[in-house]
């Protein structure tokens, strides 16, 4: 007797420990699910990047939904001799179908629901990923070299046709500057769909290289004291019209007013900032001096080592430069969510236009240079050295802990300090490994 293979449909949601994370059921079961989905417990989202719990606020009690987005379907068919991978983004509501005080893509509609409200303003965002492929070809001097890309066409072919069959514009795809590191970019979106796509470029990657025979890493640091891989979140205003608003010509660094102040409101809680961006017990061997990360907070005009850079555009007759016109946050890893960085950034920045911040200093050259009084006299602080001291920075951020709200404060600051003890008597070369293959 024959049988006909079924397939399954997982609906999941993106987690405190930036892992995708859900349940599964088959696929001619899903009209029934739209509506309430899969059952879901709080006590999940305390799952760290080693699967382990090590505390929890909630305990064994609770129940929750977890139910899919009208847009967060994903479908991986890589054609004959391949199953097919179907999985949905949703969101975790509570039993009367409100919205979870830990779900994390809910967090960011308000966030983004509260920017609008209070300014008219939307933000554009685009995440930028690097990562590593553990067996890809590795020569001396094959930094940006098109021979790095050779014996991976059919990997890259297959990201790049996948991305586009799930409505995800795909912009570049190139070697990086370190070993087997590459970096992929998609066109900017909206908020709301570019963290949506983040996620989603993340597990078709990984997917994909599953397939061809490749591990897959955006950790952030694969190797020690082999440059690391960065999450480069680049963001742009606009009103309601969808007219840009973050350029005007003229001014410090073409940044108009209301824009300069939602980088000041993001240079004045950057040490908060760091604790949900580059949230893991590695992150900091990324973020170092002379490493084209972050080190300092600070902006900077088209500055790979500044926190928030002015990215270039071509100052050439004919070029919309407001259209294309965006900043660059780099002190953020993949071992978080995409929906809690974006929306951390979005607070801070709304807070910079509340508080009609002034522009920060626009900084050239290496602040490590200058005294820690010139830096002081500049605006210009240190960033968290470690993510306790990161930790310690946002639980002591009255108004970053605030736009978390108790519960997912809490929850968090509990997860990742359970994850730090968990993870403090093991080697960095190990720990790399370890996060290495989590991420």
């Amino acid at each position: 007797m024959s049988i006909e293979r079924e397939e399954i449909v997982t609906i999941c949601c993106s987690d405190i420990a930036g892992q995708v994370r859900g349940k599964g059921f088959p696929v001619r079961d899903l009209k029934n699910r739209l509506r309430f989905g899969v059952g879901w417990t709080p006590t999940n989202i305390m799952i760290n990047c080693l699967g382990r719990i090590p505390t929890t606020p909630f305990g064994a009690s609770g129940d929750l939904m977890l139910v899919p987005s009208p847009d967060g379907d994903v479908t991986i068919d890589l054609g004959a001799n391949s199953p097919v991978e179907r999985f949905i983004l949703g969101d975790i509501l509570s039993m009367k179908g409100e919205p979870w005080e830990c779900c994390l893509r809910s967090f960011l509609k308000r966030a983004l629901n509260d920017l609008e409200t209070e300014t008219g303003l939307r933000l554009i965002a685009s995440f930028e990923h690097e990562f590593h492929i553990d067996n890809a070809t590795e020569r001396p001097g094959d930094s940006y070299a098109v021979s790095s890309l050779r014996g991976l066409e059919p990997f890259i072919g297959d990201v790049i046709a996948v991305l586009r069959a799930n409505n995800i514009a795909p912009d570049t795809f190139l070697p990086e500057f370190g070993p087997r590191q590459f970096e992929v970019t998609i066109d900017p979106a909206l908020g709301l769909v570019a963290a949506d796509q983040a996620v989603k470029l993340r597990e078709i990657c990984r997917s994909v290289g599953r397939h061809h025979g490749h591990h897959i890493s955006f950790s952030p640091v694969v190797t020690r004291g082999v440059v690391g891989n960065g999450v480069h979140i680049h963001f742009s205003l606009i009103d309601k019209a969808g007219s840009p608003v973050a350029y005007k010509a003229g001014n410090p660094g073409s940044l108009s007013s209301i824009a300069a102040s939602f980088a000041a409101g993001i240079i004045r809680h950057a040490r908060a900032l760091c604790a949900v961006t580059a949230p893991s017990a590695i992150s900091y061997e990324r973020l170092k001096p002379h490493s084209w990360s972050a080190y300092y907070a600070n902006l900077a005009d088209r500055d790979r080592e500044a926190l928030l850079r002015i990215c270039p555009f071509p100052e050439m007759e004919g070029v919309d430069v407001a259209k294309r016109y965006n900043l660059e946050y780099r002190a953020a890893d993949a071992t978080a969510s995409p929906y809690l960085q974006l929306a951390m950034l979005v607070y801070a920045g709304l807070a910079g236009i509340q508080d009609d911040l002034p522009m920060p200093y626009l900084s050239s050259g290496d602040p490590g240079t200058l005294s820690v009084e010139e830096r002081a006299s500049r605006g210009i602080g240190d960033l968290p050295r470690t993510l306790d001291e990161a930790l310690e920075a946002l639980e002591s951020d009255e108004k970053a802990i605030g736009w978390m709200g108790p519960i997912l404060s809490q929850a968090y600051l509990m997860h990742k300090r359970g994850e730090l003890a968990m993870t403090a008597n093991i080697d960095m070369d190990e720990l790399c490994r370890i996060y290495a293959m989590a991420y």
